[in-house]
């Protein structure tokens, strides 16, 4: 065997071992991006079933004087006085309550927020939170 047949014997795996890896990292990444994509529809289905819950009864929004809102990750009700909102995220929901009435800026900072893991957790928690504020 010659150097340079040697030579282009070793080059032939290097590529090919390049090769490799750019094909392994390729698939990694794309193996990422369909978990993160498959973990953002969930959440995004997760807010719509939420949304649609709390949309079943627009008499009872009505009565307490809610405005009912969704955006892609979050369900919100506006009131007055009040922000109930459920952010969803990595398959958790954060649950928070702001008080308006003594916000210094348009947005309110939450005064309370608990991060639950389900649709009926976080509709249990905006229920206990709008029993809080309208009490």
């Amino acid at each position: 065997m010659t150097l340079l047949t040697s030579q282009r014997i070793a080059a032939m795996s290097f590529r090919q071992a390049f090769d490799a890896e750019r094909l392994k990292r390729e698939t990694e990444r794309r193996a990422r991006e369909d978990a993160e994509r498959a973990r953002q529809e969930a959440d995004e289905a997760r807010s719509i079933e939420l949304y649609e819950i709390l949309a079943a009864d627009p008499g009872f929004l009505a009565e307490k004087k809610l405005v009912l809102e969704r955006s892609r990750y979050t369900v919100g009700l506006e009131h007055a006085d009040f922000r109930l909102r459920a952010y969803f995220e990595d398959a958790q929901i954060n649950v928070t309550a702001a008080d308006k009435r003594s916000a210094t800026t348009i947005t309110a900072a939450p005064t309370k927020q608990q991060s639950v893991e389900s649709v009926e957790q976080a509709l249990d928690v905006l229920a206990q939170y709008l029993a809080d504020e309208t009490a």
